[in-house]
């Protein structure tokens, strides 16, 4: 039996929630089978915690030999004990990675990382950086690469025609200043395109340029079916000239979810080009690379609308890949041909 665990989500406006939602539907869909308890959606984390736990309590007797298990990781405190009981009831786990601990909030050293993790029998990673990151720090098991996190949100988005006109920029996500000090930076330049920010934490009383616009938090689905913009930006740190500090530098490592937001918008996308989604943004023709945010005046000053076009339409089947969960059904089958 192929199977994953379900377990409580106090909302489904953090990034992390969203998509391991998305990804238990898919599985439901592939015909897996959940062994925890059901999911539940209690925002009191006492009762959320109970909630979790019994779920946890139940999975090792819901196994069997031969069972296929699919957790995504992280798992507070329960990861190698799922892992443990699994192996001891002869079931194979297999880990979809959402984060790695030791790289974004430093809680873990990669040591101890890698020791929860070699307690899988297989990994799904977000990219070819991560799965070179993992082996060169002693991961033992097989690895199959996500490439893009799906986007399976039920909204279809608004019809977008550039002209040669003035650009919308389209920022979406975290917006305080600990995790994007670069927007404040944005916030008080000359810019040639306009900048839509949506989202949580931005303080709006520091935005000095009149092209830079805080529109506050609205639903991914809504964000879909009515945004106006051209392109989207995924870019984190404390700098406009490089993705800097923890989270900005963690973009080497991890695809941001709002990658896979934007293209479900149908927004060609500006990534940094050191960062590992540009690899697949380049493979796939859907958006520019640049080394820096002073790069962008350029780029929205030259673009063409056939060359939009072209993006566009790229974007637009990458979309449709997104919707129907395809990357997260192909690492799946990957690893279950590895346990055979």
């Amino acid at each position: 039996m192929n199977c994953y665990a379900s377990h409580n989500y106090r909302d489904f406006s953090h990034a992390g929630n969203i998509s391991k939602n998305f990804n238990e539907h898919i599985m439901q869909d592939m015909g897996f089978k959940n062994v925890a308890l059901r999911q539940t959606h209690f925002h009191n984390k006492i009762l959320g915690f109970f909630a979790t736990l019994a779920g946890i309590c139940v999975i090792p007797f819901r196994l069997h030999k031969g069972d296929r298990l699919v957790l995504q990781y992280p798992i507070k405190k329960y990861y190698t004990f799922i892992c443990k009981m699994a192996h001891i009831r002869g079931a194979k786990v297999i880990t979809l990675i959402h984060d790695l601990g030791c790289c974004r909030r430093k809680k873990l050293t990669p040591q101890k990382e890698m020791k929860r993790l070699n307690n899988s029998d297989a990994l799904i990673v977000h990219n070819n950086n991560m799965k070179r990151w993992i082996e060169e720090h002693g991961y033992k098991g097989g690895i199959a690469v996500h490439k893009m996190t799906d986007y399976t949100a039920n909204a279809e988005a608004a019809v977008h025609k550039y002209d040669g006109g003035k650009c919308k920029i389209l920022y979406a996500g975290a917006l305080s200043r600990k995790k994007n000090a670069f927007l404040y930076e944005l916030a008080n330049s000359s810019l040639n395109y306009d900048l839509e920010l949506y989202g949580r934490g931005f303080d709006a009383s520091q935005i000095k340029s009149k092209n830079v616009h805080y529109h506050g938090f609205m639903s991914d689905t809504q964000l879909i079916s009515e945004n106006n913009c051209t392109f989207g930006l995924v870019w984190d740190g404390n700098s406009i000239d490089a993705c800097e500090g923890a989270y900005g530098s963690y973009l080497k490592l991890n695809n941001p979810i709002k990658t896979s937001l934007y293209i479900r918008c149908h927004l060609p996308v500006i990534v940094w080009e050191q960062a590992a989604i540009a690899e697949v943004v380049k493979e796939k023709g859907i958006g520019v690379c640049v080394a820096s945010l002073q790069d962008i005046d350029k780029i929205v000053a030259e673009i063409t609308p056939e060359e939009y076009d072209k993006l566009e339409k790229n974007v637009i089947e990458w979309s449709k890949e997104l919707k129907h969960g395809n990357c997260t059904r192909n690492a799946i089958n990957q690893c279950l041909e590895y346990l055979k």
